[in-house]
């Protein structure tokens, strides 16, 4: 790029020589770090442009030379000319003069830099750690760019360091004061800080934080409860853009070291047209410590979807893999753009190389609770304004789009053809703005301010919002101003006092299950086991617990004033686990609570259940929100509204919902032709979910709605249906992987392959069974590749350590029998395709999983998925087959699962203390197979998706 960057860096140079007390040395240190910064920025522009180019010259033949990477070495040598820039001219009308805008903004910021280095170079040395001698050192691009290329960049002495921050570091050093001022009113002080800095109007110096992992477990607990004190501060002061990297784990303490979005403004969202429940708990959520950014969450936004990037999250082997551009075939005329599966980096906010944030979690919540409750006192007693007071004046950022929209805005506006033809390019930006500004509460939709947004991402910046707590109105780029005035101290202090305390515990409970990929079987020292079984009063007493989780299902829900209603809870989605209003599927969702709730009213109208007041107009009014919600999809469907496809999984997706309504029907909650017609729209967008879907399996992957349509098929005589599961097998086959020891199917996540039922060979190999049973055409190669299935998953058996093994850990192990990945799910498909085939292969598997499951693996937890009322149902049916445990009763069973929730009250996975109403992962499990567990209860399973 040195034909490009060269005349710039040669000016860059001559102004640096004039700098007044910056030596030659240093102007030299400067003009390298500028310059890697500047080759590194002006590469990311153009390499879809230089890759465009070689491939035209390669296929007309201007390219002569013998190999591919002698023609490579011809065309680059061309590429080094200003003849061959300036021909671009014609093509890319455009381009040169927005990389000179960049360049020049980027050579200016670098001699703004040095000007205010050699002014303050005395003075860097009072900051901790701080420069010390020379320069040595400049690392530019430490963040994006904003307002003409400036950037935060590290600069180095002979000793220490320092970073230089391109805006005001007054509400840096206003923060420091106020944590100084709290602390002694908080047992044992407030264990958390921000970096010291040197404030200098519009810019400033702050000191380097060094990442350092924590020396043993009392700096750990330290390091968490600091968080915790970190969650309520922000929470107040409405913090928010918390991310990984702005959190660095500074041995014990947790130091947040960009603390520029404070009092950041709460905009209240337009009505959604999923009903007034679900938008009062997004507003809940949105005020709520969720928004500081602290807490786990997974991303949504395109190429970031399933990512945590919060400063809490992101975890060693907790991350999915992303994919990125890279130049395949690089060194030959036949290189190109490629996409590369690649692993997420870790950042400096963790405080031990694995963090196991289960452990500490309790600490997390203590020092939340510890510093709201003085901030409370504070208030009481009239001092909290005062210690606010000063913040009043100090200019903050206000980030009203996530950075990774205005990114991908950016590539588009540097792709080739945007460059060929920029008009309709930037039409197609600013709508893109608009149209996002309408789902996005707080985003810019005036025409002028989206106009300066674009320019902004034109010249290689990301637009920059900025205003202080007493003004509230904010600057925008290129002069354009945009939102209200507000005294955001005022408001943050309304929204504190008027917030819901219980809420806020909550979840920050619940958001630990966002940090990890997959729930999982992590077995905990808490046992969630009854200390004594009690065999007497069986029945009486799974009625009461049955009937005192349906009251806490009940109480905890969140309504809208017009009859819908809502839980907000961990919910697991196609990107992980995130907190949130309850998403409309079967597995936590709303279909399945509604299933949890129908069922308790035909078990109780039967006398086989205590009725509970209120439980019926609950599931009127939850029905009702699930209506609300389809068809507001359907409106947006209508309207040609661009989504992405719903995934197809039997839990997760289309297939639990088309299952969801005609098990609603079966037990008389919907009239049957209203179901079979919701359940015919599920299955009409099946086609192209299953053309977007990557997981494959039973949970949210296309395996899950074969059987959905099948039953569909039986109860609409639509051969359509099963045509479209038909379709679902031939691709199941076309991606199953054969190897020697059976079929798997490997996938992002899971790139060795996966076992178990959720997401594994069992599962699948149970659907494309199922279909091949069928037999309404030639289904033969169908059944062939379920038995390899079947067989890749007997390869995962370890007798020794009577189970099979977990392909997610990294040296796979016996960690479970849970129905998700272990034997309990194995034994439920055993336990169904022994009734339907026979056979002793499935009677040996049935016995083997109900051994694995126990004694041993009960008392983690009481969910379906992953706890003890899944693995009930297993060894109820080994038992009833003859095929359980050697003495093991029915009775038993329900004994130990009855008395741990007397005991412990519900327990639901790592979020011990979340309430979660899933059918699933949550408490309406439970009520479920409570339900079930009456000797006369004819309710069906829900641990495979077959609504028979």
């Amino acid at each position: 790029m040195d034909v490009l960057t060269a005349p710039s860096l040669d000016a860059l140079s001559a102004a640096l020589a004039s700098v007044p007390g910056l030596a030659e040395a240093e102007a030299g240190v400067i003009r390298k770090g500028a310059a890697e910064a500047l080759e590194e920025t002006v590469r990311r522009k153009v390499t879809r442009v230089l890759l465009l180019e070689l491939n035209a010259a390669r296929i007309s033949g201007r390219l002569t030379e013998e190999t591919p990477q002698l023609r490579w070495r011809e065309w680059k040598a061309s590429a080094e000319t200003p003849e061959f820039w300036s021909s671009l001219t014609a093509h890319y009308p455009t381009m040169l003069s927005r990389l000179g805008t960049i360049i020049a903004g980027r050579c200016a910021a670098a001699v703004e830099l040095a000007r205010r280095f050699a002014a303050d170079r005395a003075e860097l040395a009072a900051l901790p750690g701080g420069v010390r001698g020379d320069l040595a050192g400049v690392e530019f691009g430490a963040g994006d760019s904003h307002r003409g290329g400036r950037a935060v960049a590290l600069v180095r002495g002979a000793e220490g360091a320092a970073v230089y921050k391109p805006r005001s570091l007054a509400v840096d050093r206003e923060l420091a004061g106020l944590i100084a001022r709290l602390s002694p009113g908080v047992p044992g002080g407030l264990g958390i800080r921000v970096p010291g800095v040197l404030v200098r109007g519009e810019y400033g110096w702050a000191e380097h934080i060094g990442h350092r992992h924590c020396a043993g477990d009392a700096e750990l607990r330290s390091f968490y409860r600091g968080v915790g004190h970190w969650l309520a501060l922000m929470r107040l002061i409405g913090g928010s853009d918390l991310h990984a990297e702005n959190l660095i784990a500074a041995g014990p303490v947790p130091v947040v070291v960009d603390c520029e979005t404070l009092f950041t403004p709460h905009a209240t969202a337009e009505p959604s047209g999923y009903g007034a429940a679900f938008d009062r708990a997004i507003d809940l959520l949105e005020g709520s410590v969720l928004r500081t950014g602290l807490l786990p969450g997974r991303g949504v936004a395109l190429g970031w979807r399933g990512v945590d990037m919060s400063a809490l999250g992101g975890l060693p082997g907790q991350q999915p893999y992303i994919r990125v551009p890279v130049v395949v075939g690089a060194g030959t005329d036949e290189a190109r753009l490629g996409m590369e599966r690649v692993e997420m980096g870790t950042a400096a906010n963790h405080p031990s190389p694995d963090p196991v944030l289960a452990r500490y979690w309790d600490l997390v919540l203590a020092g939340f609770t510890d510093l709201a409750g003085h901030l409370d006192a504070l208030d009481r007693r009239g001092e909290l304004a005062g210690l606010l007071a000063d913040f009043a004046d100090h200019p903050i950022r206000v980030v009203l789009r996530a950075t990774e929209a205005y990114a991908e805005l950016s590539r588009m506006l540097w792709h080739p053809a945007s460059l060929h033809d920029e008009a309709p390019a930037i039409r197609k930006a600013a709508h893109l703005l608009a149209e996002q500004a309408g789902n996005l509460p707080g985003a810019p939709s005036d025409p002028d301010v989206i106009g300066a947004e674009v320019a902004e991402l034109l010249d290689g910046d990301i637009p920059f919002f900025s205003t202080t707590p007493r003004h509230g109105r904010m600057d925008g780029p290129r002069g354009t101003t945009w939102g209200e005035e507000k005294d955001l101290i005022e408001d943050a202090l309304r929204r504190w006092r008027d917030r819901e305390p219980a809420l806020d515990r909550d979840v920050i409970r619940a958001a630990l299950i966002s940090a990890y990929l997959n729930e999982g079987w992590t077995p905990q020292a808490k046992s969630a086991a009854p200390s004594l079984l009690r065999y007497h009063d069986l029945d009486a007493r799974r009625r009461r617990v049955a009937a005192a989780i349906a009251r806490d299902l009940l109480d905890a829900a969140v309504r809208g004033d017009d009859g819908t209603v809502t839980w907000i809870a961990p919910v697991l989605n196609a990107t992980g686990w995130s907190v949130q209003p309850l998403s409309l599927d079967l597995y936590g969702g709303s279909y399945g609570v509604a299933i949890v709730l129908a069922a308790y009213q035909s078990e109780a109208g039967r006398g086989r259940a205590e009725a509970v007041p209120g439980l019926e107009p609950l599931l009127a009014d939850l029905l009702r929100s699930i209506r609300t919600a389809e068809e507001r999809e359907a409106d947006l469907r209508r309207a040609g509204t661009r989504r992405r496809p719903q995934p197809p999984g039997g839990y997760v997706g289309l297939g639990s919902r088309i299952w969801a309504w005609l098990l609603l029907s079966g037990l008389g909650a919907v009239p049957s032709g209203e179901a079979l017609a919701r359940a015919r729209a599920s299955a009409e967008a099946m086609p192209e979910a299953v053309a977007a879907d990557e997981t494959y399996d039973l949970l949210t992957g296309m395996a899950g709605g074969v059987v959905p349509l099948l039953r569909l098929a039986e109860r609409t005589g639509d051969e359509r249906w099963s045509k479209d599961a038909y379709l679902i097998g031939e691709r199941l086959v076309s991606l199953a992987r054969d190897e020697e020891r059976g079929a798997c199917w490997p996938g992002d996540l899971y790139p060795r392959g996966m076992g178990g039922v959720s997401h594994g060979a069992t599962g699948i190999g149970w659907a494309l069974a199922r279909l091949s049973a069928a037999a309404t055409r030639d289904t033969a190669g169908l059944g062939v590749l379920a038995e390899k299935a079947f067989l890749f998953e007997e390869s995962l058996y370890d007798p020794a350590g009577g189970g099979w093994r977990d392909l997610r850990e990294a040296e796979p192990r016996v960690t479970s029998s849970a129905w998700c990945h272990g034997g309990a799910g194995i034994g439920i498909i055993a336990a169904d395709l022994l009734a339907r085939q026979g056979g002793r292969h499935w009677e040996d598997v049935l016995r083997r999983a109900a051994a694995s499951s126990w004694p041993g693996s009960l008392g983690w937890n009481h969910t379906l998925c992953h706890g003890d009322l899944g693995i009930w149902e297993t060894l109820d049916r080994a038992i009833a087959a003859g095929l359980g445990p050697e003495g093991l009763t029915r009775e038993s069973v329900s004994a130990h699962v009855i008395g741990g929730l007397e005991e412990h009250g519900p327990v639901s996975g790592l979020a011990r203390d979340a309430f979660t109403p899933g059918l699933l992962p949550g408490v309406g499990g439970m009520i479920y197979q409570l339900l079930r567990m009456h000797p006369d209860s004819t309710l069906p399973s829900v641990l495979l998706p077959d609504p028979r």
